[in-house]
């Protein structure tokens, strides 16, 4: 949990108490009134950050933005949109190994730059998406907020296709909202990587950041001691090996700011391997879910780090269609304190779809620790990676913003009590009529929905809109198929609950607290 909700949590609180006083005391004698419980009532504003897509000039990127319709949608001033940062600082050897062909190719494509002050994408009304597009490696880091019935679960998507060279793929993150305190594991600083975290700043001040990398044996040593300056409305892309000169396979990448908040992800890309995102690991947990592994994978890495000071003691669990069971041969794995760990779990699905359960050892105390999983489908040249974080439960909704007729997958796992879930297909960014339908999550198991709904008459993309109607919690995650040339390239978006309520405590105004 990071600062900045420390800090609200402890205003509610100092409310709450005021608030609760005023309420239950009754001057002169009188009984006290009977409190009422805290309302859940929607946020009425969002903010979201879409990382620089590619530097890539063949680059080609889509966005989705969406936010679900509600019974408070409607009424009052709305807006949702998305705007360029400010400047979007580049790598210093972007470009170095290019032809004049390329080179031509990058220039046309900065000249296309959008305005700052100009949005990129323009949400208009709760319900129905609407998508944007840009190409090559010009396109800037976008900075946005949604107001009004627009901003309970504002969700932005963005997809961006690379067709060759080292960082090809299709690499696709849900846009995060800023924050001051987030775990990568999963990054990677092999001689065949070259891996990014991108640092986005929304505000109208600067900040200062500090990344520390930590490998198997503990910290790497870094190079850079002062803190990286993010100017106010701007993205710095800071490449992990000008960090330290410490290789290191696996890596936990923790970012944190000395002033200021920021959005933060990161870019893992392998020369034979692809490219995707690394979003942040859910908060340290003793208990941690990794939904979505599909599956035809090849190869899964489990990467997990404890930050505190203890060492954690993990049983591995794969939640499959079928049921729970213990993977063989990877049954537990060691976490050291201040060290990050790895396993190499192989073809662990045997061809079922299934979702990772990190819980303590048996007789094991509970020790908080993050994770992320690294997934590759195919083989040799034909590979691609994707990454994903461990995260937390739906809760009351949470959306996947891009879909397309034919590719997506929806998958939910019941870790302890069987669920019933809503799914909702919106309304398409060109055309389409929402659709919903009703799924059953057994216990223990993870459901892999290969044809989730459809709206009718669909053009263009659409979101999927996941609610859990009863029983126990549910993890969700989407993943996007979008083969091309013979590389099945793919991208996995967890779910997480989307924010769009919160709880209010229930007050009411009695100035008769105030009298002598």
């Amino acid at each position: 949990m990071n600062r900045t909700t420390l800090s609200l949590l402890a205003a509610a609180t100092s409310l709450a108490a005021v608030t609760g006083f005023a309420a239950l005391t009754a001057p002169d004698g009188g009984a006290p009134a009977e409190a009422k419980a805290p309302s859940r009532l929607p946020v009425e504003r969002s903010s979201l950050l879409c990382p620089a897509p590619s530097q890539s000039a063949i680059a080609e990127t889509v966005y989705t933005s969406f936010t679900p319709r509600t019974k408070a949608s409607g009424g009052g001033a709305s807006t949702a949109e998305l705007k360029p940062s400010v400047a979007t600082l580049r790598d210093p050897d972007d470009g170095a190994d290019k032809d004049e062909k390329d080179k031509d190719k990058a220039a046309e494509d900065a000249a296309k730059k959008p305005a700052p002050d100009k949005a990129v994408v323009t949400l208009k009304q709760p319900g129905k998406p609407v998508g944007a597009e840009a190409s090559g490696g010009a396109a800037p880091a976008l900075i946005g907020s949604a107001t009004g019935s627009l901003a309970p679960g504002w969700t932005t998507q963005q997809t961006t296709t690379v067709s060759a060279g080292s960082g090809r793929g299709v690499l696709g993150v849900s846009c995060t909202a800023p924050d001051t305190d987030l775990w990568f594991p999963g990054a990677g600083l092999a001689k065949d990587r070259q891996d990014y975290v991108h640092l986005t700043n929304p505000d109208d001040t600067g900040a200062v950041v500090d990344i520390e990398l930590y490998g198997k044996n503990g910290a790497l040593k870094s190079q850079l001691t002062d803190g990286i300056p993010v100017p106010a409305g701007a993205s710095v892309p800071v490449l992990l090996s000008t960090l330290t000169t410490d290789p290191a396979e696996d890596v936990t990448v923790h970012v944190t700011t000395r002033t200021g908040r920021v959005g933060a992800v990161v870019r893992g890309a392998g020369d034979e391997t692809g490219s995707d995102w690394l979003p942040a690991s859910t908060d340290p947990s003793g208990t941690l879910v990794l939904p979505g592994i599909p599956a035809d994978a090849t190869s899964v890495r489990l990467v997990a780090f404890a930050p505190g000071e203890d060492d954690a003691d993990l049983k591995l669990r794969l939640a499959s269609a079928s049921g729970t069971i213990t993977p063989a041969g990877a049954e537990n794995l060691r976490v050291k304190s201040g060290m990050t760990a790895s396993l190499d779990l192989k073809d662990v699905t045997k061809g079922e779809p299934g979702s990772l359960i990190l819980s303590p050892s048996e007789g094991a105390r509970p020790i908080p620790v993050v994770a992320a999983l690294q997934v590759t489908r195919g083989k040799g040249d034909k590979q691609e990676i994707a990454f994903i974080p461990a995260t937390a439960p739906v809760g009351e909704r949470a959306t996947a913003a891009d879909n397309r007729a034919k590719g997506s997958v929806l998958s939910l796992t019941a870790p302890g009590e069987t669920a019933q879930v809503k799914v909702t297909a919106s309304a398409g960014t060109e055309a389409g009529e929402q659709a919903v339908k009703t799924y059953t999550v057994k216990a223990g198991t993870t459901l892999a929905i290969t044809d989730p709904p459809v709206p009718a008459g669909l053009k263009g993309s659409y979101a999927l809109t996941v609610e859990p109607q009863s029983g126990g919690p549910v993890h969700a995650a989407r993943t996007l198929l979008l083969p091309q040339d013979g590389i099945e390239m793919f991208t996995v978006q967890t779910l997480p609950d989307d924010r769009g309520l919160v709880t209010v405590p229930s007050a009411e105004q009695d100035l008769s607290v105030l009298d002598d």
